[in-house]
């Protein structure tokens, strides 16, 4: 086990020590890793040191610096070093939090990081907190449990009765919903294509006087999916009215926040999604603006006894906590699961409330630099207004969009990574600015690689 542990932290810190040099993409194809890393399963027990020594060499070719200071792609942070280190000792504990019983400490932990998150978000105190994989399995959870409550007011039961036979359920999302609503709504059987879409504005925010004619046509149990951080434009949806019309209604908030909601933890910023509190529910996730290791979603709803029903388990050789100590697997789609809320509860106490307010906005500063520098040169529209850490940027050469091509020839460089959308019609690139590494020397140098 020494032997094992110690090679591991070499390999990891000579990793991590050559990040801010690093070729950003990944520098092996996929035929070349498959032959690497593949192969017939070994007849015989291998050496494991050896494992993990050749496990880091054929990897390396395959690996995309993200947590490096210039990747700028799928609102991705990095790991700051209390949430690595505590990464490692969740792995080296060996914890299953799925009951308390199985790891009181662990559950303390959960309950501590639920408390300080709610606090950060200024959500309602009472609240109930889920620790899951990312955003999108928050985003199943929150809606089985806006699923749960709306049919209760309607008078059923859909924990026990299900689906079939059940009164309607009405979803309202945007047309700028991110994918993961729709995938949510198919896998707790609401389905995909059932959404009622409301049009957004030209920056990506719900317009609230089409919100309110969708709702016209909404004759039953209702759930509206508001989103706090559009994914291109990192636009937040006007929470207040979007609460007034629904609540007025009957109907349940559930809020997409998978890096916007991180806005509620920055004074300068809480403006951009005031009224959220007033929600339902709310996703969010970890590895984005948090900077802590895969898996880190987290999902917190108003009403815990909604979400306790919607996803709590029961069997006769459970050993459920006495009183009001925490049992993890009450609300999360899982038993068996790792301790994922400790590189949280880590990261949290180690930055303060003051510290996350920093990385928020010092990435939102970030970004706008990124995105000026880009603005005066010839050839170049930035697409959006930067009120977040999302630059969308279109590149023109001789009247034709170039903007994928760059892209590729950025990747290729690999100076930083940049990853491309669609908006309003137009190829563009997408600048997020996620990272706690991240310095305006290297945004000056990878806006030059962009333009170079």
């Amino acid at each position: 086990m020494d032997d094992c542990l110690k090679r591991a932290y070499d390999l990891a810190r000579a990793y991590l020590d050559q990040l801010p040099e690093r070729h950003v993409n990944a520098r092996g194809n996929w035929t070349e890793l498959q032959r690497a890393l593949g192969g017939p399963l070994p007849e015989t027990p291998q050496d494991p040191v050896a494992v993990i020594e050749a496990l880091a060499a054929n990897a390396d070719a395959g690996l995309v610096a993200t947590a490096g200071p210039r990747y700028f792609g799928f609102v991705t942070g990095g790991s700051v070093p209390a949430a690595v280190a505590a990464d490692w000792l969740v792995s080296a504990w060996d914890q299953n939090v799925g009951l308390n019983v199985m790891s009181p400490a662990m559950a303390a932990i959960e309950d501590a990081a639920a408390a300080w998150l709610l606090d950060l978000f200024t959500l309602p105190k009472g609240a109930s907190v889920g620790f899951v994989t990312g955003a999108h399995m928050a985003n199943v959870t929150a809606l089985a449990a806006a699923r749960h409550e709306v049919l209760r007011r309607a008078g059923w039961d859909v924990e026990a009765r299900g689906l079939q036979g059940a009164p309607r359920v009405h979803v309202v999302a945007s047309v700028e919903a991110h994918t993961s609503i729709g995938a949510a709504c198919r896998m707790v059987g609401l389905g995909a294509e059932t959404l009622t879409r409301v049009a957004a504005d030209d920056h990506g925010r719900m317009r609230p006087d089409n919100l309110a004619r969708a709702l016209e046509g909404c004759d039953g149990p209702t759930i509206v999916c508001a989103q706090a951080g559009n994914v291109n434009t990192g636009a937040c949806d006007p929470m207040g009215a979007i609460a007034d019309l629904t609540h007025a209604r009957d109907g349940w908030v559930h809020v997409d926040g998978a890096f916007g909601l991180w806005a509620a933890a920055a004074t300068p910023l809480r403006h951009l999604v005031a009224g959220v509190e007033r929600a339902d529910s709310w996703t969010t996730d970890g590895h984005k603006w948090l900077n802590v290791p895969y898996d880190s979603g987290i999902v917190c709803v108003a009403h815990p006894a909604a979400h306790r029903a919607a996803m709590s388990q029961t069997a006769a050789y459970l050993i459920r906590a006495e009183g009001d100590a925490r049992d993890g697997m009450d609300w999360v789609p899982e038993a068996s699961r790792r301790a994922r809320a400790v590189p949280i509860y880590a990261t949290l106490r180690t930055l303060g409330r003051s510290g996350v307010e920093d990385l928020v906005v010092r990435c939102c500063r970030l970004a706008a630099r990124a995105a000026d520098r880009l603005r005066g040169a010839a050839g170049v529209r930035v697409l959006n207004d930067v009120v977040l850490n999302q630059v969308l940027v279109r590149f023109d050469r001789a009247g034709s969009n170039v903007t994928d091509s760059v892209i590729a020839r950025v990747q290729r460089e690999g100076v930083c990574w940049v990853g491309g959308t669609t908006w309003k019609g137009e190829r563009a690139m997408r600048v997020s600015v996620s990272g706690w590494r991240t310095t305006e020397a290297d945004i000056d140098r990878s806006v030059e690689a962009m333009l170079r």
